[in-house]
């Protein structure tokens, strides 16, 4: 399994992310939904039995939530909404489930494409990753 805090530690910032390659459909990965603004699919590397990744198709400068502008926040509140709307499609509505979004290296950023994490579908425990 690949340590993500060191891959964290050397992660930069790329012209085309691996995001960018799955919303172009060159790289698989498992869709859970799509519309006109977002994809999510499944982590590749699930932490939880449920762990999806709700991604912009267009980063529009957004490599990390520290680059959020005013004309993001139409965009982030969609991401929320489906994060919401997708973690219900996958029975997690009732008993709750955990959002995370890593922001740089001490965050364990390891993909430069804003990207937020719902984890769930199990008990979790708190503090998370600390």
């Amino acid at each position: 399994m690949v340590d993500e805090q060191q891959v964290a530690q050397t992660a930069v910032v790329e012209e085309v992310t691996i995001f960018d390659r799955i919303v172009k459909k060159e790289i698989p990965a498992t869709i859970i939904y799509e519309d006109d603004k977002c994809l999510a699919f499944r982590d590749i590397a699930p932490v939880a039995k449920v762990h999806f990744l709700v991604i912009p198709k267009d980063r529009d400068g957004l490599t990390g939530l520290s680059k959020a502008e005013d004309r993001h926040a139409d965009l982030l509140g969609h991401l929320m909404v489906v994060a919401a709307k997708v973690a219900n499609q996958e029975g997690l509505g009732t008993n709750g489930y955990r959002i995370v979004i890593n922001e740089g290296k001490e965050g364990c950023q390891s993909v430069y494409h804003l990207h937020i994490h719902v984890i769930g579908g199990q008990q979790l425990s708190w503090p998370p990753g600390v």
